[in-house]
């Protein structure tokens, strides 16, 4: 499944290509990520005590190809590096990500954006500690998810996104409801 989610993202990427007007973007800015259910049973505890998770604070960077196929519609896939995870002062889950959107992307007014489309995520590294010890859950290597975005974009090329991230797939196997969640901030040009 992997293998065809990133061929049918790549033929998507390289047939907009051949659309008229169509720009390379370069972005970078900050992730808050967490999981959708933020208490834990910890393995030590015994008891069956929960532990609240903190978000993590990480960076994201990659690519963007937008295809204005209309007057204020465009098909817009990326290339993005992602920190993802959560954790606590017991318990810490950093998870590095490839993620590949695919956005339908719809201007309001102009320079105004609303974008959604499918989020398609390949786990590059992780890093889990328990009690600042390495410890090895079983963590799904792939994640889908809905990418939702508000942008703006100057007439220069220089752009800004908030984005929100909400993950479908359950990442450590041996918990449930512990999907990805991220808001995002990003500022981009657009060649």
């Amino acid at each position: 499944m992997k293998k065809a989610v990133l061929a049918i993202v790549c033929m998507i990427a390289f047939a907009t290509v051949k659309a008229q007007n169509v720009k390379v973007g370069v972005k970078a800015g900050l992730n808050v990520s967490s999981f959708n259910h933020q208490k834990y049973i910890l393995p030590d505890d015994g008891f069956g005590v929960e532990h609240a998770l903190d978000p993590r604070v990480g960076f994201h960077m990659g690519l963007s190809l937008e295809a204005k196929l209309g007057k204020s519609f465009s098909l817009q896939p990326e290339v993005i590096y992602s920190q993802l995870g959560a954790g606590s002062n017991k318990f810490d889950v950093s998870l590095d990500y490839l993620s590949l959107p695919v956005l339908a992307k719809f201007y309001i007014v102009k320079g105004f954006s609303f974008s959604a489309g499918p989020q398609f995520s390949f786990l590059l590294n992780k890093t889990t500690k328990f009690m600042n010890v390495d410890f090895n859950p079983e963590i799904e290597n792939f994640d889908v998810g809905a990418h939702l975005g508000l942008g703006y974009k100057f007439d220069n090329g220089v752009f800004f996104n908030v984005n929100h991230v909400i993950g479908a797939t359950e990442i450590i196997k041996q918990r449930m409801q512990n999907r990805n969640n991220v808001f995002q901030v990003s500022l981009g040009y657009q060649f």
